[in-house]
Formats: structure tokens, sequence, C-alpha cells
């Protein structure tokens, strides 16, 4: 499950993403959407969605932050989302409702999470630090999220569950 954002983020995300494929790296590139994951399962079954759509939900403004690095032996280059209660609380909520379904990572798990919008993936070790530079002067900007999504990688389909965009 995922956060979406307005027009204004996602535009900041994906000027962000043409910096980084323009130095040759690997960023998620036209056919993906910015987004900030809330909760990941191997399965989610038909009444998991369900509950999903009938979750309450308004647009939430976020802050995203400063540039991180996760990893080492392949380096996924991260822009921070600034930590809020209201955010905690969208991603309690939606990682208490995907918690009976099959194979989630304990990376996701609410007290383990940490919100981010990925930039580039796979960044070779030798070229991190050009990475980083290409977008760390880029400032901290806020946006909204304005919907909640569920991507099904397999299936390549998404379907929004709750607000718009």
């Amino acid at each position: 499950m995922e956060l979406l954002l307005d027009e204004r983020g996602e535009t900041e995300i994906r000027r962000q993403w043409a910096v980084l494929a323009e130095a040759g790296l690997s960023s998620p590139g036209a056919t993906h959407r910015p987004h900030i994951t809330v909760a990941v399962a191997r399965e989610i079954w038909p009444r998991i969605d369900h509950a999903l759509e009938r979750m309450a939900f308004t647009p939430l403004p976020i802050r995203l932050g400063g540039v991180l690095v996760f990893g080492a032996r392949r380096p996924i280059l991260v822009r921070a989302v600034v930590v809020t209660e209201e955010l905690l609380s969208v991603q309690r909520r939606v990682a208490d409702l995907v918690a009976p379904c099959p194979g989630i990572p304990a990376d996701v798990a609410p007290d383990a999470w940490t919100p981010h919008v990925t930039l580039a993936r796979r960044v070779p070790p030798d070229r991190l630090g050009e990475a980083v530079r290409a977008v760390a002067t880029d400032h901290d900007f806020s946006a909204v999220v304005v919907g909640i999504r569920r991507w099904d990688g397999d299936a390549r389909q998404e379907r929004l569950v709750a607000g718009g965009r």
C-alpha cells in the first residue's frame, strides 16, 4: 500500500529522478509513480482490500526532507519524509489492516518503518557520492498525501483505495 503525493510533490520528485537519470544513475523513471510505501505483503486478501476502501482518509500535509542512503552493497538513495503523529497514524492504520496477510517484511512494521520516497535504486557504491551531490542541494519541500493506492507488482496494476489522484 502506498501513499500518493499531490501534483506539486510528484513533479518535484520526478524532477529529481530526471537529474539522476541524466547522470546515468538508476531512477524509477516515467512508468513509476512517486509514493511512500506504508505496507507490503506477499498477498493481500480481498477482505483486506474492502476494509482499506472503507478506511477514513483525509489529505495529509507532509514535508520531504534530506537525502538518505539505505543499504551498502546495492545502495538505494531516498528522500526522507519528516515524521509526524498524523503520518504515523495513517501508516499504523494501514499496517494494522494488512497485518493478517502473509509475507510482511519487518521493515514496514509500525515501529520499524522509515517513511521515504525512493530516488534511485542499485546505485553503484563508487557513484554514491555523485548521486547524493546531484540532489542533496535541493531544499526540503512540502507536499500533500492525496490518496492511498494498492500496487500489485506481479500484475503491474494499481488500484486507488482511498482519496484521489
